[in-house]
Parts: structure tokens; C-alpha cells; sequence
């Protein structure tokens, strides 16, 4: 990871950057999991394999009481091993061609997990590309999606978070988030 891209929304450094979220030191990072939360391909198995099986136990228990997370909802459990205290799970969307609702849900999805950290107080939180990998949301429509929701959340909510991240697995993921939010 050379380049760092920033912007300022009101107190909050939004920055987009490529590499692992796994081993980003913000205070949550926000795994892109299934509505079971049992851990899966992709983000979703990357952050149960390095955070271990504290997270997956909560998850568990949190399956108990709440039955499938909905589509655009989000739950938080302990970091476990990460460097990251907590991790938000929220679902987002399986793309169908944009006709179900996709957008909506996705814009959910970061927002309910902004909402999340603001309730407990946290001062920063790291995002993967929510739904745009076995999901099969186009990136570019995904990225848009994910930085108007993320800044009009801090645009138009006191925020307790300082900043937010966006951890963007590859140069070409990052390069379609760079040129969304210039």
C-alpha cells in the first residue's frame, strides 16, 4: 500500500487505502458476513480465521437470540485476536441486477454499522467493499453506494468516530473507490 486518498467530512478523516482488513488497528472493522454469521469465503472467513474463535461464539449466540441477520442489519462481537477491539458484521446484498432493492440495502448495511459505533462511542471503524465479491455487486455502482452512505452519515449525524477507512483489497478496487469519491 503506497497511496492513502483523504477527505474530511465535518471531524471525520474519511481514507481510502488497499490492503488486508484483517490487520487494520481501528477500533472495529466491519466484516461483509452471511446472515447466518457463521463465517464464510472471503472477508467474512479472513476475519474468523485471524480473530479466532471468540468471534465465532459470539456469533453463535447472537444467532440464538436473533435467528439470520437481515439483509442491510448489523450486529458487533469482540475483536478476538485482531488488533481491532470489535467487529461489526453486517450483511449486504446478493446483486440481482439492481431491480431488488440493492441499493437500498447496501446504503443500510453502512449505515447501521456507522450506527453501531457511533452507540458505542468508538472513534474509528475500517470498511471492506461490502456484496462486491461471491456477492456480485458491480464495484463501481458498489463504491458509489458505499461513500454516498458513508458521507452523508457523517454529514448529517454528531459522530463520536474521528476515522473512517475504507480497506480496499486490491489496486483496482481502490483506483474505483478513489475516482467515485474524488
Amino acid at each position: 500500500m503506497d497511496e492513502v486518498y483523504e477527505k474530511v467530512i465535518g471531524k471525520t478523516k474519511l481514507a481510502l487505502l488497499q490492503g488486508d482488513i484483517t490487520r487494520q488497528a481501528t477500533d472495529a472493522i466491519v466484516n461483509a458476513a452471511n446472515s447466518r454469521l457463521m463465517g464464510g469465503g472471503g472477508v467474512d472467513g479472513a476475519i474468523h480465521r485471524a480473530g479466532g474463535p471468540e468471534i465465532l461464539e459470539e456469533c453463535k449466540r447472537i444467532v440464538a437470540q436473533i435467528g439470520r441477520l437481515e439483509t442491510g442489519k448489523a450486529v458487533i462481537t469482540t475483536g478476538g485476536n485482531l488488533q481491532a477491539k470489535y467487529v461489526i458484521h453486517t450483511v449486504g446484498p446478493v446483486w440481482h441486477g439492481g431491480g431488488r432493492r440493492e441499493a437500498e440495502l447496501l446504503a443500510s448495511a453502512y449505515r447501521e454499522s456507522l450506527k453501531l459505533a457511533d452507540e458505542r462511542k468508538l472513534k474509528s471503524v475500517s470498511f471492506p467493499s461490502i456484496s462486491t465479491g461471491a456477492y456480485g455487486y458491480p464495484l463501481a455502482e458498489a463504491a458509489e453506494v458505499a461513500l454516498s452512505a458513508v458521507v452523508d452519515f457523517l454529514h448529517n449525524t454528531a459522530t463520536s468516530l474521528t476515522e473512517v477507512y475504507f480497506v480496499l483489497f486490491d489496486s483496482n478496487s481502490y483506483r474505483t473507490y478513489a475516482s467515485k469519491l474524488a
